[in-house]
C-alpha cells in the first residue's frame, strides 16, 4: 500500500525545500469565526489562496492587527486581504464586508444553502474554483476550527471525513487535527521544535479493528480501537517519524508548542 507522508512545515517560519519523497504542498487557508491562533500571520504567508468563512472576516479584521502589534493597524488590514469571503453571511459585520469588498475580495453569498456548514462551503470552493494550479498536493489549513461550540467542532471534523481525498488540517493555538485515510499507510514527520510531544489517534466514523504504529511511547500492534473501548489519547511522540497503519480512517492529533 502506498505511503502518505505528513509534515507540519507550514508552522515553520520558512518552508524548507522538499525532500525527494516529500513533494512541496500548495496551501490554501480558511479562517473560521473563532479566535485567530498566534501563528495566523505565518499561515497567511505560506498560503497561496485565502478564504474567510463569513464571520471569519470579522476575526481577520479585528484580531490580525493585534498579532502584529509593532505595525500600523490600518496598514495590516490593507495588506491582509482575503481572496474570497464565502458563507451564509449571517455573521459578518456590514462594515467589514464593505471594507474587503472595496479592496477586491470576492463575496459569495450562499445563504440559500442551509444544509452544509461554512467550512464545507469553503472547502468545496477551494477544491473546485481556486486558482491553485497543482491541486494534487493541495493542503487546506483551517483556523478557528477547534474551540468554541462543540457542535461546530464536530461539524468541522465531519467535513474532513467527507472530503477524505483532500488534506485538510484543523488548527488551534494548542493542537492540530487531520485525517489518516485507510487508503494509505502513513508516515508523520514530527517537527519537534514546534509540535508534540502529546498526540492521539482516534477512530472516526467506525471502529478500527487493527491499527499498528511505530515512534510512540505506547505503540499499537494490531490493536482494536473504538468508542466505548480503547482510544489512543494522551500518547507521546518518542521519535522524529511516526508510522501508522490502520484498516479504518483515523484522526491524528498532536499538540502545538507555545513559544
Amino acid at each position: 500500500m502506498e505511503v502518505m507522508i505528513h509534515s507540519s512545515t507550514f508552522l515553520s517560519p520558512s518552508i524548507p525545500a522538499a525532500a525527494d519523497d516529500l513533494p512541496t504542498s500548495s496551501y490554501a487557508l480558511v479562517i473560521l469565526n473563532q479566535r485567530l491562533p498566534r501563528f495566523a500571520p505565518l499561515l497567511w504567508k505560506h498560503a497561496q489562496f485565502r478564504v474567510c468563512a463569513d464571520g471569519g472576516a470579522n476575526r481577520l479584521f479585528d484580531e490580525l492587527p493585534l498579532l502584529l502589534p509593532n505595525e500600523d493597524a490600518p496598514s495590516v488590514r490593507n495588506r491582509y486581504v482575503p481572496d474570497a469571503i464565502k458563507g451564509d453571511m449571517d455573521s459578518i459585520r456590514s462594515d467589514v464586508l464593505g471594507f474587503y469588498k472595496d479592496l477586491g475580495t470576492e463575496i459569495i453569498d450562499e445563504s440559500q444553502d442551509q444544509d452544509t456548514t461554512d467550512l464545507h462551503k469553503c472547502v468545496a470552493f477551494i477544491k473546485d474554483s481556486s486558482p491553485i494550479a497543482d491541486k494534487s498536493n493541495l493542503c487546506i489549513l483551517v483556523t478557528g476550527s477547534l474551540g468554541g461550540r462543540f457542535d461546530h467542532e464536530v461539524g468541522n471534523i465531519n467535513v474532513i471525513h467527507r472530503f477524505s481525498s483532500l488534506r485538510i488540517i484543523l488548527l488551534s493555538d494548542d493542537s492540530l487535527i487531520h485525517l489518516l485515510p485507510r487508503t494509505h499507510h502513513h508516515e508523520i514527520r514530527i517537527q519537534s521544535s514546534i509540535e508534540g510531544p502529546h498526540c492521539g489517534l482516534i477512530p472516526i466514523g467506525e471502529p478500527s479493528l487493527s491499527t499498528t504504529t511505530t515512534g510512540l511511547k505506547w505503540n499499537l500492534t494490531d490493536t482494536e480501537m473504538r468508542f466505548g473501548g480503547l482510544v489512543s489519547t494522551s500518547n507521546i511522540v518518542k521519535e522524529d517519524r511516526v508510522t501508522v497503519k490502520s484498516d479504518k480512517d483515523l484522526l491524528w492529533t498532536i499538540s502545538i508548542k507555545k513559544h
